[in-house]
């Protein structure tokens, strides 16, 4: 599941969601952005929201407003380490 959305400085990024692995399934999936037309070494992730499906997690990214996008995707590129920012 993904969705495409422009940032404040007009770059698309394509928000997702990724499995954790292990035995702990609460809170499973994870918030995913990277900038469109990338790949994965590009892609910045926002631990701390996370949902226990993938419908869940879908549901929730597909009626998430423009301005919470955003700021989600500014708090996982402000998380990330210098080597995945990608400049905007």
């Amino acid at each position: 599941m993904v969705r495409e959305f422009e940032d404040e400085a007009g770059v698309v990024w394509v928000v997702g969601v990724k499995i954790r692995p292990g035995l702990d399934f609460k809170g499973r999936y994870v918030f995913t952005a990277r900038p469109a037309g990338t790949g994965e070494e590009a892609e910045v992730h926002l631990d701390d929201v996370r949902w226990n499906s993938e419908r869940t997690a879908a549901r929730t990214l597909q009626t998430m407003s423009l301005v919470e996008l955003r700021r989600r995707l500014g708090w996982a590129r402000g998380r990330a380490l210098p080597s995945a920012e990608t400049p905007s």
